[in-house]
């Protein structure tokens, strides 16, 4: 299921005063398109605080992937382990639409759209060297198959080991990839480019990918 609050209300307060009204068209109209767009249904998508310092008007939106959502899906999840509860959080992810009526020269435009992805691996698949890569590489065709346009992108890639010790050492060790990255949309159909956030965010916690013909990223952890 995927909810979604008065989506572009805290973006008002934040950079605009009390109302949406005060907000300039260009950013109402990306709004409208966000409330609009169609994410996959095992993501839970629901507007955060967005960064204030970043742009003049920002919003934000925050997605995760649990196992109950994704076991309840057409496509559950059978890749990674569940905890001890039964419950676990797949993988989680943010989105940030931010907006600078002026432009900015860093971004090529007046729009630029950051997102953040992270999820577990099993503890030996840290070490696969083309791990970072083959998500960078993963995030440009996840974006084409969506039809996103855009440019001057960049980010990183990141695997991230967590180990315990002396009163937390019981602690199990941890490894996750992580993936940043910013990009400036070409157009203002911003619908499609959190469609592939969302999308994303999936085939980081080892759901199967939609629409067919993208892969998902290797090496993320089996039970």
């Amino acid at each position: 299921m995927t909810l979604f609050g008065p989506l572009g209300d805290s973006a008002a307060r934040a950079a605009a005063g009390p109302g949406i009204d005060q907000l300039p068209e260009s950013f109402r109209s990306a709004l409208t398109q966000l409330r609009r767009a169609a994410p996959r249904p095992e993501a839970l998508v629901q507007e955060v605080p967005a960064p204030r310092k970043l742009a003049p008007y920002a919003v934000a939106l925050r997605a995760e992937i649990t196992s109950e959502a994704a076991s309840s899906g057409a496509h559950p999840v059978t890749r990674l382990r569940r905890s001890a509860e039964g419950q676990e959080n797949l993988a989680t992810g943010r989105m940030i639409l931010l907006h600078d009526p002026a432009g900015q020269q860093a971004w090529g435009g007046t729009f630029r759209m950051v997102i953040y992805i992270r999820a577990a691996l099993e503890p030996e698949m840290g070490n696969d060297p083309l791990l970072a890569s083959v998500a960078w590489t993963w995030l440009c065709d996840s974006l084409a198959q969506y039809g996103v346009e855009y440019s001057h992108a960049g980010g990183t890639a990141t695997r991230i080991l967590s180990e315990s010790f002396g009163s937390l050492q019981s602690r199990q060790a941890s490894n996750d990839v992580e993936l940043r990255a910013s990009w400036t949309p070409a157009d203002t159909s911003f619908a499609p480019h959190m469609e592939a956030w969302a999308d994303m965010v999936c085939s980081f916690a080892g759901l199967p990918p939609v629409p067919d013909g993208v892969l998902t990223l290797p090496h993320i952890r089996r039970g």
